[in-house]
Formats: C-alpha cells, sequence, structure tokens
C-alpha cells in the first residue's frame, strides 16, 4: 500500500478466541503497536494506557495505591491478561501496574465492554491482552536507557535468539525513580497528599519456543518480578512476582488446532524491617490454571472452538479472616464464528462459569455482528453478558483503614451481573480512517462499600461493610480519527462517559473511596518523521491528553461521619508532551523528551490530580544490532 495509507488489514487479534484480521473482526478493537509504544516511550502500562486511550485515568486510592478507570469502569471488572493468561495479586481492586513493563511487548489488544463469556469473572468492563515478543531473526539485541527528574533512570534490554527448531528472548528491566516532595494551596475541600512516593522495579522475563515439528510448538515463560517502595524509609514496602507457564499447540490436521497450557504466578507483599534485616510477608495470591482449547475450521470459513480452564487461587492475607482461603473456579466455553455471507459475519459465545466458594455459577453469552456493505465500512453491533464472582477478599475481609473504619468483608455477597450493548461504525479512506462506537452497560448487584455503621451504642468503632448496589450503569461514545500525510501522521481520541449510580439502598456511592469517571476526555499526537539519508533519520511527535473537571459527593470528615457530606468539584486539566528522536545509522537511537511542556501544576494535590510537579526534561539513548 502508499506510504499515506491506513493500512489495517495484516494486524492480526485475537480478541474473540480465534485469529482474526483487525479489519475484519467482529469486536471492535483497539490496537497498539510496538511502534506506539516506542515512540511514547512507555515504562509500564500505566503510562501507556494514559496517553493513548482517551478515558482511561489513574487515580489515587488509600495510601497512594494506583486505581484504574476505564468508561466508569475500575480494576475489578477491568480483566489484564499476558498472552492471554491471568495475573495473581491485586490492591485495591487493581492489579500491580508496574509489574506489567513494555520492554518486549509486541502489541496490547484493548476490547471494550463485557467479555466475560470468552474470558471470564473480571472482564465485564473490557479485556487488556499484553502480547509478549516472540523472536524471528537469527538474533538481535535491543538496549535502551532514560535519565528524568528526581534521580529517575529506566533501564531496559532484550536479547532474542531465532535456530530452526527453536527461539528464545529474553527481557529486562531496571527503573527507579525518588521520592519527591508537592505543594498545595491553602484550604483544601479534601483529601491531598503531599509527597509522591518512588519505587525500585526489576522485572526479568524469559521466553522459549521449541519446534520439534512444523505441527507442534511448546512455548515456555519464566518471570520475576520485584518492586521496592519506600513509604516508610526504615521500613520499605516489597512486591514480588514468580511466574511461569507451559503451552503446547498442535496443528492436528489443516482444519484442526489444539492448545493446552499450564500457568502458574504468585504474587506477595512484605514489609522490609531494616533494623532487624526482617522480610516479613503480609499477603500471597497464588494461581495455578491449566486450559484446553480447540478449534476446528470449516471449508467455508466457519469456525468452532471448545475449551474450559481449571484455576485454583489461594489467598494468605493477614488482614482476611481466617488468614488463609482457597477456592477453585471451571469452566467450559464454545463460540461459533459464522460467515453468513460476503457481508455478514456473526460470532456467538456461550460460557459456563462455577466458584467453590459459595457453589457459585452462571451462564453467560455473547453476540456479535459485522456488517461489511463495502471494502473500507463495517458496521459492528454487539450483546454481552457481564458477570463478576465476589472475591475472597470482598467476602472475608476486616481491615482497618488508617483509623477511619474497618473494612468488613460480607460472605453474602452476590455475584454482579451486567448486560453490555454497543454499536460501532469504522470508515477507511485512503490516508483517514474513522470510528466512532456508543455502548450502554447496566450492572445489577454490583458489589461496592457500603454505608458505615456502629456495630453498638456502646462500640464507637465504624465499619464499612462490602454490599450489592440495587443498580448501576454507565453509557457514552469514543471517537478516534487518524490520518498519515507522507511523513506527517495525526491521531486524535475522545471518549464521553456518564454514569447512573442508584439514588436509593444501603450501598452509596458517597462513600467509595474512587473518584467518579470523568465525563470528558481527549488524547491528541501529531508526529512528523523525516529520513535524511540512511544513516539519519528525525521523528518529532507533540501528543496530550485533557480531562473535564468531575463532581463527586464525600464526607465532610471520614473520621465524624455525623457531619454529613458535601459536593467536591475536581478540575479540568490537561498536559502535553513534546519527544524528538534522532536515529543514526539504523543502530543508535538518541532521544529527548519534555513531558509537562507548559509546566502545569495542580493547586491541590487531591488524589485524582496528575502527579507532576511541573515539566521534565528526560534524555535516552538506545542500540539494536541484529
Amino acid at each position: 500500500m502508499e506510504k499515506d495509507t491506513v493500512e489495517l488489514g495484516p494486524v492480526v487479534v485475537t480478541g474473540t478466541r480465534t485469529p482474526k484480521a483487525l479489519a475484519a473482526t467482529p469486536v471492535p478493537t483497539r490496537i497498539i503497536t510496538s511502534k506506539d509504544i516506542q515512540r511514547i516511550d512507555a515504562t509500564n502500562i500505566q503510562d501507556l494506557l494514559q496517553q493513548e486511550l482517551p478515558g482511561a485515568e489513574f487515580s489515587y486510592a488509600m495510601n497512594q495505591q494506583t486505581h484504574l478507570n476505564i468508561s466508569g469502569f475500575g480494576g475489578q471488572s477491568i480483566l489484564f491478561l499476558v498472552d492471554g493468561e491471568r495475573l495473581a495479586g491485586e490492591t485495591m481492586d487493581d492489579v500491580d501496574f508496574n509489574r506489567l513493563t513494555m520492554a518486549g511487548v509486541e502489541r496490547i489488544e484493548i476490547v471494550k465492554g463485557a467479555a466475560s463469556a470468552l474470558y471470564g469473572s473480571n472482564a465485564g468492563g473490557g479485556v487488556i491482552n499484553i502480547i509478549t515478543h516472540e523472536s524471528s531473526k537469527p538474533w538481535s539485541l535491543h538496549v535502551d536507557s532514560r535519565w528524568g527528574s528526581h534521580h529517575s533512570h529506566r533501564y531496559n534490554g532484550v536479547f532474542s535468539v531465532n535456530k530452526k527448531h527453536w527461539s528464545n528472548s529474553l527481557t529486562a528491566t531496571y527503573s527507579q525513580i525518588d521520592n519527591y516532595h508537592v505543594s498545595n494551596a491553602d484550604n483544601p475541600i479534601t483529601r491531598v497528599y503531599h509527597e509522591v512516593f518512588g519505587n525500585k522495579v526489576i522485572s526479568v522475563k524469559d521466553q522459549f519456543v521449541v519446534r520439534p515439528t512444523e505441527q507442534l510448538k511448546l512455548k515456555g515463560k519464566l518471570g520475576y518480578y520485584f518492586r521496592q517502595v519506600p513509604r516508610v524509609p526504615s521500613e520499605p514496602e516489597r512486591y514480588r512476582d514468580f511466574s511461569a507457564g507451559l503451552k503446547a499447540e498442535w496443528e492436528m490436521s489443516r482444519n484442526d488446532h489444539v492448545e493446552l497450557s499450564y500457568a502458574f504466578d504468585q504474587y506477595d507483599k512484605s514489609t522490609f524491617l531494616k533494623a532487624q534485616s526482617l522480610d516479613i510477608r503480609s499477603y500471597s495470591n497464588v494461581q495455578n490454571s491449566v486450559r484446553a482449547l480447540y478449534n476446528h475450521s470449516f471449508s467455508n470459513g466457519d469456525i468452532l472452538t471448545l475449551g474450559g480452564d481449571v484455576m485454583r487461587d489461594y489467598l494468605l492475607n493477614t488482614k482476611l479472616m481466617g488468614t488463609e482461603r482457597t477456592q477453585q473456579s471451571v469452566d467450559v466455553f464454545t463460540q461459533f464464528d459464522w460467515n453468513i455471507n460476503s457481508k455478514w459475519e456473526m460470532v456467538t459465545a456461550l460460557r459456563y462459569d462455577y466458584f467453590s466458594d459459595g457453589h457459585l455459577s452462571r451462564i453467560i453469552p455473547k453476540l456479535s455482528l459485522r456488517y461489511q456493505p463495502k471494502c473500507n465500512l463495517s458496521v459492528r453491533l454487539g450483546y454481552g453478558m457481564g458477570f463478576r464472582a465476589p472475591t475472597l477478599k470482598e467476602k472475608y475481609y476486616e481491615f482497618d483503614m488508617a483509623g477511619i473504619w474497618i473494612v468488613e468483608g460480607n460472605e453474602q455477597l452476590k455475584p454482579e451481573l451486567s448486560h453490555n450493548f454497543n454499536a460501532s461504525v469504522e470508515y477507511t479512506k485512503g490516508r483517514y480512517n474513522l470510528m466512532v462506537m456508543g455502548y450502554y452497560n447496566s450492572v445489577k448487584d454490583k458489589i461496592s462499600t457500603g454505608i458505615p455503621y456502629y456495630r453498638s451504642k456502646e462500640n464507637k468503632q465504624l465499619y464499612l461493610p462490602y454490599g450489592n448496589m440495587d443498580s448501576y450503569a454507565v453509557y457514552g461514545v469514543d471517537v478516534s480519527v487518524c490520518g498519515r500525510w507522507d511523513i506527517i501522521t495525526a491521531k486524535l481520541g475522545y471518549a464521553y462517559v456518564k454514569e447512573q449510580l442508584p439514588k436509593s439502598g444501603d450501598v452509596s456511592s458517597v462513600n467509595n473511596q474512587y473518584i467518579p469517571a470523568r465525563p470528558h476526555s481527549l488524547n491528541w499526537e501529531v508526529g512528523l518523521d523525516k529520513s535524511f539519508s540512511n544513516d539519519y533519520s528525525l521523528s518529532v511527535t507533540l501528543s496530550g491528553r485533557m480531562l473535564s473537571a468531575v463532581e463527586n459527593k464525600e464526607y465532610r470528615d471520614y473520621y465524624d461521619v455525623s457531619l454529613g457530606t458535601v459536593s467536591i468539584h475536581y478540575p479540568a486539566y490537561s498536559l502535553w508532551k513534546l519527544m524528538a528522536v534522532q536515529r543514526l545509522w539504523n543502530k543508535a537511537k538518541l532521544s529527548l523528551t519534555i513531558d509537562n511542556l507548559f509546566n502545569y501544576k495542580p493547586d491541590y494535590y487531591y488524589f485524582n490530580a496528575p502527579t507532576t510537579d511541573g515539566l521534565n526534561m528526560m534524555v535516552g539513548l538506545g542500540i539494536d544490532l541484529d
């Protein structure tokens, strides 16, 4: 295709569990490529999503734990996968985003809307699947480094080897940033923070592939992750993860494909007492899962998929009633890709889930349609049921939250059940691509914290129980436009989201520890990429994001709820970023980045304010050899 043509067809996605060209998938799917990751110079998934995905906002919860909100759905309803596998461990309902480093990532697939019929519990708001790099060249080596303010520095390395019957890819990341202080104006309305905690991160991942025959492919993975946070310098917090996995892919015949896989993931939290040289573990989540998947392709292009998973979930938490809990879950699912004719395609899916704790079970359907009246126009319609079983923490937690109240688990929690409807139109013409999607999600029995109460008149300790909302709904519109003109590219993304909360009931949004979704968000990017010779090229990118203001009802004083509530206004803000990259001899890369170009500083560092304390200049160096 010509250089200034937007190219969609060759990109293959797996959002429906069967590989399809991006332009032909019935499920609206957003792709972030390895080139996008390199252009943004993202360290982890948080850096990437807030720059690339309108409607994605990362904010602080208690003790500066990071919380994600995407179009009204929090981390407990957005399922993160790495090569299709779930992650163990969570804090404040979210995975550890620092664990998801971007070195060695091939692409990221984002499916918005209920995908529980394909991926199970926690996928009611969408799925983000991180696909790692698999070696294809005889050998290659990539190393890069970056330095910025607050003594931040990052080092990445990816070494790959590919032989006739085997290949291996080793990825390592080290990053560190110091604590730094921020200044607030006088008389804040709600809680503010005065210090941003830094961290030290080490991540090592190895992926190896063995191909004994053309029909058989064996894949193995090993991973280690370590993060240390010095909130209290003498007692830093430590987070660790150990992961491993094996997968066999067998082409039984031209039309039959089988996958068998095993995955292990252990995520631990501990406190290191420097004076005593003791590392005291307070949390451990261990997941062992086995999956079987079978695809049969018919002569007309239809595909039948059958599969199932078995997982053992172990949780040790000193804040749990009973300290240790174990749960087994089992699921079976089927999917049928039906090519009705040259213009219509339909994908149907059905899944059955069972959870041993409470003997919960549910059948979940999904239906997706794609109509293509012209080769460059696609109309997609979809319905999906979302399902989320209450977690062991939500059922058995008993935690003193900073002396405010005891967060109390609820064994009688009902599972969440949602209905998601979406419709989208995508149009591509030469150098332009436009996509508009509208969606509506209705959630029954959404799990949230409830109204604080005293167990007795004599006991002045407040308790904050988990409970089910009567109803919750969120709807919105996503718009994306991109264009390419020879050496110039441009992208614009807009997201509108509206939440509908229950007006009454035992569970109230007043006590929700998370800030609601901002109704409007805008992301933009303009880039210039020019080759001056075979030995020198230059790219310059100007990008940014804007988030609108939002109102939230909160208690005037969390230590004295009798004072009632107040409506708090969180202001809008925008951040700009300028990045210039010089490439020398196709081997070396020199980069200069100015983050927060216009030196924005919030008046108050509320929990959903950006953590920036002003302009940040970063320099980087990268080397590619093969």
